[in-house]
């Protein structure tokens, strides 16, 4: 049987470092808090971006700035879990 390659998590480490998840248990209990955290952060991702909609065509400055951070946060998030999702399909193929 072949190893499982590591499986990028979604989230970052020390310096902001990426994590990486070693094992042949693909459905072990740190595989699933991963599905879940992905799950968690793209729901909020979806959310904030309602929340921008109804926001931008009258927020000020201050808010626009803050609105601006957690997009960013949310866009890095989504971006790290469609890396991690296209790394895995990659090896299926």
């Amino acid at each position: 049987m072949e190893p499982t390659a590591p499986r990028l998590l979604p989230w970052a480490g020390e310096e902001g470092k990426p994590c990486y998840l070693i094992s042949d248990d693909v459905g072990g209990p740190l595989s699933r808090l991963a599905d879940a955290t992905e799950s968690i952060q793209l729901g909020m991702g979806a959310e904030l971006l309602a929340h921008a909609g109804d926001l931008l065509p009258c927020a000020p400055p201050g808010e626009l700035r803050f609105l601006a951070e957690r997009l960013a946060e949310a866009l890095r998030d989504a971006l790290r879990v469609a890396e991690s999702r296209g790394l895995r399909l990659g090896r299926l193929n």
